[in-house]
């Protein structure tokens, strides 16, 4: 399973640059399911969620799966408190 790394900041400032780079980065793998590790993710913000979103519907209109690892504990609650868990948890 390909493997990319959140940043370990993801705010409105930095959202567009490292949404861009991700996807970029996970579409070129030629695995079904890619996988995304969020454990460096410290200083964040909803934009965040914006950017999982992006990433998980870019992959999905590639017929792949965005697999989502090392959950922060701020970051799940925060998933959940906009009710996008489902969306976002394999």
């Amino acid at each position: 399973m390909a493997t990319a790394a959140l940043p370990s900041q993801l705010t409105l400032a930095t959202a567009a640059q490292s949404r861009d780079t991700l996807i970029r980065a996970l579409a070129q793998s030629p695995e079904e399911a890619v996988r995304l590790d969020a454990g460096a993710l410290a200083q964040f913000d909803s934009s965040a969620i914006a950017v999982l979103l992006d990433l998980r519907r870019e992959l999905q209109s590639q017929g792949k799966r965005l697999v989502v690892e090392n959950w922060p504990d701020r970051l799940k609650a925060l998933v959940g408190l906009y009710g996008v868990g489902e969306l976002l948890h394999d």
